[in-house]
């Protein structure tokens, strides 16, 4: 598996965690010195493991926003 490099511009909050030390984090990261984009992703405590998860781009993100406003939850 090739190597990635990610760094971590802004994090914004975690959305939820579980007992086994996992967090579902909104952040701000760059991904291989790219362009940083928002990202929605579980973490380990200290950010060393990481598991699936999406990124989006500042109009996606708004986008998703105005969607969620929509729907009734």
């Amino acid at each position: 598996m090739a190597e990635f490099k990610y760094d971590i511009v802004k994090t914004f909050g975690s959305v939820s965690d579980n007992d086994n030390g996992w967090v579902k984090e909104v952040n701000l990261i760059s991904w291989n010195e790219r362009e940083p984009v928002y990202d929605i992703r579980a973490w380990q405590e200290n950010h060393e493991k990481l598991g699936k998860g999406i990124t989006l781009t500042e109009t996606e993100l708004k986008n998703l926003k105005e969607l969620l406003n929509t729907m009734e939850l």
